[in-house]
């Protein structure tokens, strides 16, 4: 169905080729996953399956990719758009109508799918999906999961016989995630229709695939069985690292067969210390309180009479299922959203008196909380780095003690200045972003979805920063549905449904005894009290240290 033949491609003024004689066959009816570090091609090798790369992107092609016997040199995606379905990284930017019904129903208007049919698949596709209640509803009011699962029905209404997805489970909470996930799975079972899926959460999806694709980095490839190409790669998920560590043969790629594999592993563990899987953090004061918040978006109520309060030194994890009102309530703690009712106070230093952000000027407000939003680029709007950075010094804090670039090198180092801030990668625009919030010196800094984008060595780097701010005595807030990141870097988990609290405690207490929120390696070793698989190790050095 797919063919690549001695592909290569290379952009405008590179000094390499992002890809290089890439032969890859992917036969009809195979999910295909694509794995790699950021920034090592895994865009562009979808993008050159529907035409995208070089005929949008430019660059040179070189060797030749067919889709269904057409070669995407002489088919701009048009000719391929009923074969080929795309789903990008950013669902808002690919929406083109109003409604969540309209956009189910657009592909098929272009293609000149009979009425009757249209509607017949519109209403699969909402079921399918979990949209039936949201049909009417404006795509800008939906969050982000709500927005990922409406890009992804767009594309599955016109029944294409390939689908393109750049990391569809990103924005999307666990359940909603699998649901997603095993609806694309009955795809290819039932339909036959070829994947080709990458995506940095590989503890999502490697269970499901047929095969994977291995971008090192140099501009080559490796494919072959998961098990295969996941027995030495520089990336892979909690239960493949577990599998290595305790030396499974074959590797398991799901938290069943992993489980079938442990009881040796758990034996050996039971009765052991269990390492911390964070240090214990130093509290200091409660930097805000927040009184019975409420939130409506017309007659949606988003946060319903919410108190919380935020410590110094604490790093807090905010989960629930999408649509919870996770964000309603970030934006309504930093002052900038909607808030009907109830109070906010935050104290930026000892002794003074705490103040609400809402009741003052947008700069005041920035020094302090700061907010990261799921789209860093919305907070971006210069030239270039540089600019960037300057205006945030000019806006920011006197006592800041640190210049936004100082921040920025410390974060992310080596981002030129002239590098226009729409070019970086996710992980570089995101460090940006925090470094300009930073640079107003707020009390409490709020994060919302930061791992969305990233690989697992960004994510570490990122748990570094969150603990870095953390140990400055500011309060961090973050929204997040990736449990694996929460695992390692918060000391705390609110979770929120239907705008409601419901679970507030220690992160092991809390996602230890949640089957949703639940870590890999929590539940392949459960009833043991593990989170990840560095605390196993530690766990495992100790005992061969005694012997």
């Amino acid at each position: 169905m797919i063919r690549f033949d001695q592909v290569g491609i290379r952009y405008d003024g590179a000094d390499h080729p992002v890809l290089h004689e890439v032969d890859l066959t992917v036969p009809e009816g195979e999910l295909c996953l694509v794995v790699g570090r950021t920034g090592t091609g895994k865009s562009t090798l979808l993008g050159a399956v529907n035409g995208l790369v070089p005929h949008f992107t430019g660059g040179t092609l070189s060797g030749r990719v067919t889709v269904d016997g057409r070669d995407t040199a002489h088919h701009p995606p048009r000719e391929l758009a009923d074969v080929v379905g795309v789903v990008g990284q950013d669902p808002l930017a690919g929406f083109v109508t109003d409604t969540v019904e309209e956009e189910l129903a657009y592909a098929m208007e272009q293609l000149a799918i009979p009425a009757e049919v249209m509607r017949k698949r519109v209403e699969e596709t909402l079921d399918l999906l979990g949209l039936a209640d949201l049909r009417y509803r404006g795509l800008h009011e939906l969050s982000g999961g709500q927005q990922q699962r409406v890009a992804i029905g767009s594309v599955l209404t016109a029944h294409p016989r390939v689908l393109v997805l750049d990391e569809p489970t990103s924005a999307l909470d666990p359940t909603a995630a699998e649901e997603v996930l095993a609806a694309i799975t009955r795809l290819v079972h039932d339909l036959g229709v070829t994947v080709l899926l990458a995506e940095h959460r590989l503890e999502r999806v490697v269970q499901y695939a047929d095969r994977v694709v291995h971008l090192p980095g140099d501009g080559t490839v490796r494919h072959g069985p998961p098990a295969e190409v996941f027995a030495d790669t520089s990336i892979a998920p909690p239960v493949v690292e577990l599998g290595r560590l305790a030396g499974w043969r074959p590797l398991p790629l799901s938290v069943r067969d992993a489980r079938r594999a442990a009881g040796p592993l758990r034996d050996r563990l039971a009765g052991l210390p269990v390492p911390p899987a964070r240090a214990e953090p130093a509290l200091g004061a409660a930097v805000l309180s927040a009184e019975r918040i409420v939130v409506r978006h017309g007659r949606v109520v988003a946060v319903r009479e919410v108190s919380l309060e935020l410590r110094a030194g604490q790093v807090t994890a905010l989960m629930g299922r999408n649509g919870s009102g996770k964000s309603s309530l970030l934006w309504a703690l930093q002052g900038s959203g909607p808030r009907q009712g109830g109070s906010v106070r935050v104290t930026r230093t000892a002794g003074t008196k705490p103040v609400d952000p809402k009741r003052v000027s947008a700069a005041e407000a920035r020094r302090l909380v700061g907010l990261v939003p799921q789209t860093p680029t919305d907070l971006l709007y210069l030239e270039t780095v540089a600019q960037e950075l300057a205006q945030a010094d000019l806006d920011g804090a006197r006592d800041a003690g640190s210049t936004a670039r100082q921040i920025l090198d410390r974060l992310a180092p080596g981002i030129p200045d002239g590098t226009h801030p729409r070019d970086l990668s996710e992980g570089q625009k995101l460090a940006l972003v925090l470094a300009i919030q930073l640079a107003a010196a707020p009390a409490v800094v709020l994060l919302d979805e930061p791992t969305r984008g990233l690989d697992y060595q960004a994510k570490e780097a990122l748990t570094g920063i969150v603990d870095q701010l953390a140990a400055e005595g500011r309060a961090v807030l973050v929204c997040t549905h990736d449990v694996e990141f929460v695992a390692v870097a918060a000391d705390r988990v609110v979770v929120l449904a239907e705008g409601e609290i419901v679970a507030d405690g220690p992160t092991a207490e809390v996602i230890v005894a949640s089957p949703t929120f639940a870590p890999q390696t929590a539940k392949i070793l459960a009833p043991l009290r593990y989170l990840t698989t560095r605390q196993v190790g530690l766990a495992l050095a100790a005992t061969e240290a005694v012997r």
